[in-house]
């Protein structure tokens, strides 16, 4: 996903020699640490609502990356995160009608786990499996499962 002047508040996430998808999930992490600091002042409705419309920014730049036919995800994984855009969209306009603390536990949630996964090793998932012979990982599909 690209960056755009909308997501200049995020704009010192950016690490030199990181890659956009760790750039994406500390934005995602940014932003819902954001909103759990503006829940510890229920009073301070303004806040909690700033927070909320800069998560809605952050979003809707990861919803126009995604909405490009050639953005170099796979399609599968396009729409179901068009999806989740979808809801967050949701969630957040009925966040600014009637804003309540307990409201943004969702979105909080939601940030994480998608930079959970944004953030996690590719590799750790090999890395799990045991090698063959060669010191590639073996396909538990096939060969021998016994112990």
């Amino acid at each position: 996903m690209r960056s755009s002047n909308a997501a200049q508040p995020y704009g010192q996430l950016g690490v030199r020699g990181s890659s956009p998808r760790e750039t994406e999930g500390r934005a995602l992490l940014e932003s819902a640490r954001r909103m759990s600091e503006a829940l510890k002042m229920p009073e301070d409705t303004a806040s909690m609502l700033a927070t909320a419309r800069l998560n809605w920014r952050l979003w809707t730049i990861f919803q126009a990356e995604l909405s490009e036919e050639n953005s170099g995800i796979p399609d599968d994984l396009r729409v179901n995160m068009l999806d989740l855009c979808n809801f967050v969209d949701k969630q957040t306009v009925d966040i600014l009608a009637a804003p309540q603390p307990s409201k943004f536990e969702v979105l909080i949630n939601v940030n994480r786990q998608i930079a959970a996964g944004l953030l996690a090793d590719p590799g750790q998932h090999q890395a799990d499996q045991p090698a063959a012979q060669d010191g590639t990982p073996e396909d538990p599909s096939s060969g021998d499962l016994s112990v």
